[in-house]
């Protein structure tokens, strides 16, 4: 669906493949591994990123097809839990969806953990050229509620910023919720957010605590994919980013979010 960068690593191609191919087989063997920037010596975004668009064009010849992209890392208290401070971004496959009251296989996930987001539904191709705010919001459906299923194949969430962006931005698995709102009839930064395990409530939060305003971090992403020659594409989902803390989950749980006037999602852990 989207062209990948075409960004380069000097004199760093062996190391950025090996890391890529480490980050693959901890994946599909389900094991965590240590942190490949210091395994691999993978230093910088751009290393990072490399790696991460060697496994994306894997699984496209995999046959999976990208859906959309998410922003990581956008929330203060995440940004404290993980120890980094800046989001980043990661790609979402058509694999990775699942609907409102759907199980989730645990069998695809290492050490997982569940947040709460706003998720957008591009309604029209953004241009090629750098979109200014009005150009980015009129080509927006819809928002959605959403729980993203971050997973990291690093042992222990133990991450560097160059970890987690390396290991597309922890992406794992996300839950849409049933219902689209127009986007313009709702005042996201001021949205409450409470999500609970099993009926207990363990993480609280507000669309002001997604780097101030959701839309504020969609439209970060949509540059940034402006800047690589990743333009967001009509129908692309955009996960905009935690509300508040991730919690860790394992299989039985069910998880329960409600975000404001979205309304709520929802998802057991099987």
């Amino acid at each position: 669906m989207n062209a990948l960068s075409s960004t380069t690593v000097p004199n760093r191609s062996g190391a950025v493949a090996q890391a890529a191919l480490a980050l693959r087989e901890a994946r599909a063997h389900r094991e965590a591994i240590g942190r490949i920037s210091e395994s691999h010596g993978i230093e910088g975004l751009e290393a990072a990123y490399a790696v991460a668009e060697i496994n994306t064009r894997a699984q496209l010849e995999a046959g999976r097809r990208i859906v959309g992209k998410k922003v990581g890392l956008t929330s203060k208290a995440v940004q404290q839990q993980l120890g980094v401070d800046r989001p980043d971004f990661g790609v979402l496959f058509d694999d990775m969806e699942f609907l409102n009251g759907q199980d989730v296989p645990m069998s695809r996930l290492i050490q997982p953990k569940v947040e709460a987001e706003v998720a957008f539904v591009m309604g029209r191709d953004l241009g090629d050229t750098m979109p200014s705010w009005a150009e980015f919001l009129s080509c927006l459906a819809y928002a959605l509620p959403a729980i993203e299923i971050v997973d990291s194949a690093i042992t222990d969430w133990k991450i560097t910023l160059v970890d987690t962006v390396a290991d597309n931005a922890s992406s794992a698995l996300f839950v849409l919720g049933d219902q689209p709102l127009a986007v313009g009839a709702l005042s996201l930064g001021e949205l409450g957010m409470q999500m609970s395990l099993n009926g207990a409530l363990l993480s609280i939060g507000t669309g002001a605590a997604c780097l101030g305003h959701p839309l504020r971090a969609a439209y970060w992403l949509a540059r940034t994919m402006t800047e690589r020659g990743q333009g967001l594409r009509a129908g692309e989902v955009i996960l905009s980013g935690a509300l508040g803390p991730m919690v860790p989950v394992v299989s039985g749980d069910f998880v329960h979010a409600r975000i404001g006037a979205l309304g709520s999602v929802s998802c057991r852990m099987v």
